[in-house]
């Protein structure tokens, strides 16, 4: 499982994933826990949808 997700990238997923959250909570609604899709492929670094769309915005090889 190689890194594609880059630091752009990761920055933007942590964002979204922390104002998802948050409205989560605010309207206390379970709608909340999708934002550990986000937060979770920002902190592997890894996104199972990049191979298959063959998006790479991770610099290093």
């Amino acid at each position: 499982m190689n890194k594609n997700v880059g630091t752009a990238d990761r920055v933007i997923r942590i964002i979204i994933g922390l104002v998802i959250l948050a409205l989560g909570i605010y309207y206390k609604s379970w709608w909340g826990l999708l934002a550990i899709i986000p937060l979770g492929t920002a902190i592997v670094g890894f996104c199972g949808l990049y191979p298959l769309l063959g998006l790479n915005t991770c610099k290093r090889k």
